[in-house]
């Protein structure tokens, strides 16, 4: 048992109960400070993304090997055709709780290049997932502006997910450049341009650069754990100098 006073108030408690509440306080201490370090990283993560939506957009007409890693989100220009022949539906995905497709559209650059996926936005699926949309493109299209992105990805990735069909378009959960490419003949670029709203020949496009929980609500939980960990202490006052008064 130990006693002691502090400012004028005695305390008393035992060993077991000092060992496991400074192991609870250190344990809810370390969550908050982790949720603050989860919350300064997605901050560094949006001012980097607001940094490349902001940079000169990137000229793809020369021969240019993009890193999606180190450019993503990063503006680009495209000279080149589309390929209205192989075009690819993006299944499973909901906007405003209606089911669609995100179309994908080959473009073949001017200089030889690999051809990159211009990701024309997002489609509502219709009547009948039998029937496809229409996908034409019309008029004559010789360049796209957009933004570089990586392709996106399922929350959970079924087997065969990534396996095109045999007629065009071709429907997938997940998008396999190599795989694709071996139905199409010809190589594509790891990476799509998300196609930017003022052109023409798109759907429904609403690009997002948020990340899945914002720097606010990891600040939020760091609070949260800060205010258990005070909530604790102050428990263990009151009960430890309560148990004096007791004796």
């Amino acid at each position: 048992m130990v006693r002691f006073k502090f400012f004028g108030v005695e305390f008393q408690f035992a060993w077991p109960m000092l060992a496991g509440y400074l192991l609870l306080v250190g344990l809810l201490c370390n969550l908050g400070f982790w949720q603050l370090r989860r919350g300064a990283e997605k901050q560094n993560l949006l001012d980097a993304q607001q940094a490349a939506l902001s940079a000169p957009a990137l000229d793809l007409n020369g021969d240019v090997l993009i890193d999606v890693a180190e450019y993503r989100y990063r503006p680009a220009t495209l000279n080149g055709h589309y390929d209205h022949a192989h075009q690819i539906l993006l299944d499973n995905q909901v906007l405003d709780g209606k089911a669609g497709y995100l179309v994908l559209t080959p473009f073949l650059p001017g200089n030889g290049q690999a051809a990159v996926l211009i990701n024309r936005g997002w489609i509502g699926m219709g009547v009948s997932r039998d029937t496809a949309p229409d996908l034409s493109v019309v008029g004559q299209i010789g360049a796209v502006t957009g933004r570089i992105n990586r392709f996106p990805e399922p929350g959970i990735r079924l087997q065969g997910a990534e396996v095109p069909g045999d007629s065009w378009p071709v429907r997938v959960q997940v998008i396999d450049t190599r795989l694709l490419a071996e139905k199409m003949g010809y190589a594509l670029a790891d990476y799509q341009i998300e196609l930017s709203p003022d052109q023409p020949a798109g759907y429904r496009r609403e690009w997002k650069t948020a990340v899945t929980i914002p720097p606010e609500k990891h600040r939020a939980y760091a609070v949260q754990w800060f205010g258990l960990a005070l909530t604790l202490t102050v428990l263990f006052v009151w009960h430890s100098s309560r148990n004096t008064h007791r004796g």
